[in-house]
């Protein structure tokens, strides 16, 4: 939750700079959020080469465990589909790529901004932040009222890293290995499935 605030201060602080136009013209170069998205999607395939412990339970699972990220994909659309008939102003293809970020804001944020879309890449940050908070403030519930696999749902990408030792403490070690998974998958998909949808 605390990792969440910071974020979201952080993100409408610069909001505030930009808008008094005192940002470095060398901080507003497209080349530089890209080389930091770059860095990103390195620092993720490191985490996941790093975490042996996981592959070996997973390959006990065998492939059942592949339907927990695909059904989030799918409910993620659905999801986003029935929000697009809510939102009249704002296209299928914008709310798609919205909810394409599975809750990694970072990720998601910097490459529909870098896309061309500004607004709609603070639109994305929002609404995956928003995703990531209710996952850690509403996962009780979650378990209570759906079941052990809600709450990797409800984090998507999340599920692995931020939202990880909540899903743990209300499910199990077993779970948290789940999540690991499905988290590391939707991560893997992020760039793929909203640089297709925006292109």
């Amino acid at each position: 939750m605390k990792g969440s605030l910071i974020i979201l201060t952080f993100f409408i602080a610069g909001c505030f700079v930009g808008h008094m136009d005192s940002v470095p013209t060398w901080l507003l170069n497209d080349a530089l959020s890209t080389y930091v998205l770059y860095a990103l999607l390195f620092l993720v395939g490191m985490s996941i080469g790093f975490d042996s412990h996981c592959w070996t339970i997973l390959r006990e699972m065998h492939l059942k465990v592949l339907l927990v990220p695909f059904a989030i994909f799918l409910g993620t659309a659905a999801g986003s589909i029935a929000a697009w008939c809510i939102i009249a102003d704002m296209s299928m293809h914008d709310v798609l790529a919205v909810g394409a970020g599975f809750g990694y804001y970072s990720l998601s944020t910097v490459i529909i901004t870098n896309l061309g879309d500004p607004l709609l890449g603070s639109v994305a940050l929002l609404a995956n932040i928003i995703r990531e908070i209710i996952t850690l403030l509403c996962t009780p519930f979650l378990v209570r009222f759906f079941g052990k696999l809600a709450p990797v749902a409800s984090g998507g990408a999340t599920a692995m890293d931020t939202t990880l030792p909540i899903i743990v403490k209300f499910t199990s070690e077993r779970y948290g290995i789940i999540a690991v998974f499905s988290g590391m998958v939707l991560t893997v998909l992020v760039p793929f499935i909203v640089t297709f949808i925006m292109t």
